[in-house]
């Protein structure tokens, strides 16, 4: 609204016994992350110490929450266990139900991880910088799918000497993933080489290319973010490098945008929401998989993207999509029974 929230925060601090932290993230000034950015940076400026003695095989997670998916709850939870299982110490989470104590502990973390490809980046340079917080998976996408997840698991391995466990976690994931799709025979056979769209968050649209790659074995024809941090470009084009792809790629993308780039690539497949099955009306797309942001799926129970689990609750998505494309909707049967 305009409120000069300092002098606010000034005019109330001498009328209470706590400290006021002054937050400016008004709206007009940039997207949801530029909020989180501007509340990561701001916490950390004013509470966090002078620096603690390192604390080994520790780490501080930072910008969880800056997913547009609910899943990042359960995606949060399936970090901490793994990490666990890696005799990793979590020492906090920023910001997810995070006690002041938290902050006063932050710079005795050996790594920090970022878990979203969307905010985060400058609290984690701020931790590298001031307090010597050593980057981890840095330059690596968030493990959904197969590819992903064996990557990010074993440089965790690495760096905390686990490399046995993280092996094991790896083998045990694989093997439960071709067990159950072998028992389940999931659609993905449907779709080898067809052209695909993803529109998507970056924390979910740029591991979910080389998902949409290997696991579903589609052609990725056009890849949108809506979020187009210098990082998260880097990011996406070193994947798409590696995948030899050549999709068109917008950054930043509205739904204006998005219709658009639709009209002009018309692909056979979206991986997106509610929204680009709206924008989609009219140009023929088949399968519309609301994989991001599914509010209709997931309301009352976390269930994850990351890990291997977090692949079984895509490909039902993707199942149950495909199954609901075939059931008709101008008329129903009744009941033999």
């Amino acid at each position: 609204m305009g409120d000069d929230i300092i002098a606010v925060c000034e005019e109330m601090q001498p009328r209470v016994d706590f400290t006021i932290v002054p937050i400016e993230c008004a709206g007009f000034r940039g997207s949801q992350y530029d909020g989180i950015d501007l509340a990561l940076d701001a916490m950390l400026r004013a509470l966090t110490g002078n620096g603690c003695p390192k604390i080994p095989h520790s780490v501080c997670l930072v910008a969880p929450h800056a997913n547009a998916n609910p899943t990042w709850m359960a995606d949060l939870e399936w970090v901490k266990n793994v990490l666990g299982q890696l005799g990793v110490q979590v020492l906090a989470t920023l910001t997810h139900a995070t006690a002041l104590s938290e902050f006063a502990s932050v710079s005795a973390a050996e790594g920090v991880l970022q878990l979203s490809h969307d905010a985060g980046y400058g609290a984690v340079k701020h931790l590298v910088d001031t307090f010597g917080v050593e980057p981890l998976c840095w330059d690596l996408p968030l493990p959904i799918g197969m590819t992903n997840t064996r990557r990010w698991l074993t440089a965790l391995g690495e760096r905390f000497d686990a490399e046995r466990s993280a092996e094991e976690l790896i083998a045990e994931g694989e093997r439960t993933v071709m067990e159950t799709c072998r028992r389940r025979w999931p659609v993905a056979r449907f779709f080898y080489r067809t052209p695909a769209a993803i529109v998507a968050d970056a924390t979910v649209g740029i591991p979910l290319v080389r998902f949409a790659t290997e696991e579903m074995e589609l052609t990725p024809a056009l890849v949108a973010l809506r979020s187009a941090h210098p990082e998260a470009q880097r990011l996406l084009e070193k994947e798409l490098n590696d995948l030899g792809l050549a999709p068109q790629v917008a950054y930043g993308t509205d739904v204006f945008a998005t219709r658009r780039s639709l009209e002009a690539v018309r692909p056979r497949v979206v991986f997106g929401s509610t929204i680009e099955r709206h924008a989609s009306e009219g140009l023929d797309v088949p399968y519309i998989f609301e994989v991001v942001r599914p509010v209709r799926q997931f309301r009352l129970l976390n269930r994850e993207y990351f890990g291997y689990r977090g692949i079984l609750n895509l490909l039902e998505c993707i199942q149950n999509e495909w199954s609901d494309r075939w059931r008709s909707t101008q008329r129903r049967y009744a009941a033999r029974w």
